[in-house]
């Protein structure tokens, strides 16, 4: 286990230093501390990286992208391997903030998975192999205050203390179980993972169930949706934090037209109540004058041709993979997912070959189930 000493970083000088000394290691363990819970435009606020015998705590607060830029090229390196648990936000982020494609993934929560862990998260895999206990009260934590106290800095460090050891334990068990290939093939897919662009204008569209609404409850819901987002930017709070989406979805449906109306919406703060109610009215009036030609609706989905036998391939191909699930001891969605067994039916395989032309599939699954699946299907 890790002796090492953790230091937190937040001078330039000192991290030039620091970053100097790790720049010939092939390999590092990595996390980052957001503060999503409580910030409109979610970024790092702490970058937290381990080598066999060094941990630092890098303040991105205090440093610019010039000096961190020495641990980015770390990242990009292919001849570094960056270990990270649960990698996907992760790399989201230092995406974002920085411009970082990390290369040369390994993803312990991945590799736990792989190996039929049913407890996979961190804390659960450090007290399962090092018998470490994380305490998890800073899980939320405001990681954009400043001063950070030490139990905080302590709590960020021992997401990256243990994080090499920890991959050393899973590679030798999924070397043992046959699995690293697999490993490998789904890391690699990590590679290049970041936030796609998306319109700002249908950013409605995606609140969960506003596909209940009707359409003139769609139009007010549009007109909320950014005014929340103009809200919460001004207040530097996540927008949840200013009014959820049950409430938005409510405001909806019972289209207040004045303070006395909205006021019978449970859940509204006071506060808002109290300085932006004139505002909700009015994004609910603006909805309402919406003409009828105009009303917003929900893009048709992709029609597929009507399949009766569609049910039947997706229940024979569920079968063996709930049966492989069964004896590699592994999660049935982790083997292969509802998404992943649809799209095999779509493409009615006849051979293993027509298999490899499905883009869900990994390569790792058509060797463990390929031929059952095309055998499954065969008999239909």
């Amino acid at each position: 286990m890790p002796k090492h000493t953790p230091a937190f970083v937040d001078r330039p000088d000192r991290a030039a230093r620091e970053l100097t000394a790790i720049s010939t290691v092939k390999e590092l363990a990595l996390d980052t501390e957001g503060a999503s819970f409580h910030r409109y435009v979610d970024r790092i606020y702490l970058l937290q990286l381990s080598t066999r015998d060094r941990t630092m705590i890098l303040d991105p607060l205090t440093l610019d992208a010039a000096t961190l830029a020495p641990l980015g090229a770390l990242l990009e390196d292919t001849a570094v391997e960056t270990v990270l648990h649960d990698a996907d936000y992760d790399l989201r982020l230092l995406h974002q903030d920085y411009g970082w494609h990390v290369r040369n993934i390994f993803d312990t929560r991945i590799a736990s998975q792989l190996l039929g862990l049913k407890s996979f998260g961190l804390a659960a895999l450090l007290e399962r192999y090092f018998d470490v206990r994380l305490d998890k009260k800073h899980q939320r934590a405001d990681w954009s205050m400043r001063p950070l106290s030490p139990d905080m800095l302590d709590y960020a460090a021992q997401d990256t203390m243990n994080l090499l050891e920890l991959r050393d334990r899973l590679r030798d068990e999924l070397t043992k179980k046959e699995r690293l290939e697999w490993a490998w093939e789904e890391f690699a897919r990590l590679e290049g993972t970041r936030w796609a662009d998306e319109d700002p204008a249908d950013a409605f569209l995606k609140v969960k169930g506003a596909r209940d609404l009707t359409r003139r409850e769609l139009a007010v819901l549009r007109e909320l949706v950014p005014w929340r987002e103009q809200v919460a930017r001004s207040m530097d709070r996540a927008t949840f934090r200013v009014i959820g989406n049950e409430q938005l979805l409510e405001i909806a449906r019972r289209q207040p037209r004045d303070r006395d109306e909205l006021l019978q919406i449970k859940g509204i703060s006071r506060g808002l109540l109290e300085n932006r109610a004139r505002e909700i009215i009015d994004a609910v009036a603006r909805g309402l004058a919406v003409p009828e030609s105009e009303l917003p609706k929900f893009a048709r989905a992709p029609r597929w041709d009507r399949d009766p036998q569609f049910d039947a391939r997706v229940a024979a191909l569920k079968t063996v993979r709930d049966a492989a699930a069964q004896r590699l001891e592994m999660d049935p969605g982790v083997l292969a997912s509802r998404e992943r067994l649809e799209a095999v039916a779509r493409a009615k395989p006849k051979s293993v070959e027509d298999l490899r032309a499905v883009p869900e599939l990994r390569r790792w699954q058509i060797e463990v189930m390929g031929q059952q699946f095309v055998n499954a299907l065969s008999r239909l």
